[in-house]
């Protein structure tokens, strides 16, 4: 086996090499002159018996044969990191550092950290709120919990939970003028968190398009808009996993039986080569155990809040909700 694989110098030189498309590039990296990365390339090419770079001044452009080589060269890379971290880093100490859905994250894991810490006291944990995309590619984020619709490509991906939205208010502004029907939302002021779809979604379902609709407030996120209610400033859409304590606490009420599916789904997200890290294997088992205590008291009443009848929404969402 030894006497088939090329050296290891020269494979590094050339994944570098192509991963920045050029050679200065890569002798930065790994801390060598360009003239010893082009000499270790050279010498590869002799091994293989094939040309890899084409050279254009200062970039380098792969070979039809360099192409097919790389992503193995790649694969077996991170296969050495990953089992190189997995070695180096405890299972259950060190720091993680977790990139949330805003709402998710202030609403439904904050309050859990107590069950996390107590489980894992030497788990240093970052929460940073955010649903960008290019998270899940950032080094310094260990793992993601995004809103989405999944398609997130070359990362391990798996879904978390889906949700349900409907209208939410304050006991105390329901009380002072109360709802009864969908007609009274009309006396209110209705707060987005985003740009108004998600309203049009459950109206629709709730076939009251024709709502005549005044006062609104468009607020940065589903957060923001969820915190609005709370304090009385209007009618907001919650959901079914970050509003369902608000409900139970009974700082929140459900004035409607109806609620329609978000469009997208809530998603755990990292990159392969960590998936396989056990602190961060744990972290994912945390969430999910989590998640299915909350199901599991799901069939128990919501305070403020009939039981809640599913209903496909009339017009379908043509846009993805901002859920963070």
């Amino acid at each position: 086996m030894a006497k088939r694989l090329p050296p290891l110098n020269p494979l590094r030189a050339f994944e570098a090499a192509a991963r920045h498309a050029s050679l200065t590039k890569a002798a930065g990296e790994l801390n060598v002159t360009h003239g010893a990365v082009s000499h270790q390339i050279k010498a590869l090419e002799q091994s293989l018996g094939v040309k890899l770079f084409e050279r254009t001044g200062q970039r380098v452009k792969l070979t039809p044969h360099g192409a097919e080589f790389l992503p193995a060269v790649s694969a077996a890379f991170d296969g050495i990191a990953a089992a190189t971290q997995r070695m180096t880093r405890p299972a259950s100490a060190g720091a993680l550092s977790v990139s949330c859905v805003p709402a998710l994250l202030l609403l439904w894991m904050t309050p859990r950290l107590g069950s996390f810490t107590a489980q894992y006291p030497d788990i240093q944990l970052t929460l940073i709120p955010s649903n960008d995309p290019k998270d899940i590619r950032a080094a310094d984020i260990d793992v993601c919990v995004h809103y989405g619709d999944g398609s997130w490509s070359d990362c391990w991906i798996r879904k978390w939970s889906g949700l349900e939205l409907f209208p939410v208010v304050s006991p105390t502004l329901i009380n002072n003028r109360p709802i009864r029907s969908v007609r009274d939302l009309a006396d209110h002021v209705f707060l987005h968190g985003d740009d108004g779809r998600e309203w049009h979604t459950w109206l629709a379902a709730a076939d009251a398009l024709d709502l005549e609709r005044g006062r609104r407030h468009r607020l940065g996120d589903a957060r923001m808009a969820t915190e609005a209610a709370v304090h009385g400033h209007g009618v907001a859409l919650g959901d079914s996993v970050t509003a369902r304590a608000l409900l139970a606490r009974g700082m929140l009420v459900a004035p409607f039986s109806l609620s329609v599916p978000a469009v997208d789904d809530f998603y755990v997200v990292c990159r392969n080569e960590m998936r396989s890290a056990p602190i961060v294997q744990l972290f994912i088992d945390w969430l999910f155990a989590e998640k299915e205590q909350d199901e599991g008291r799901a069939g128990a009443p919501v305070a403020g809040r009939v039981p809640s009848r599913r209903k496909r929404p009339s017009l379908k969402v043509i846009a993805a909700r901002t859920a963070s």
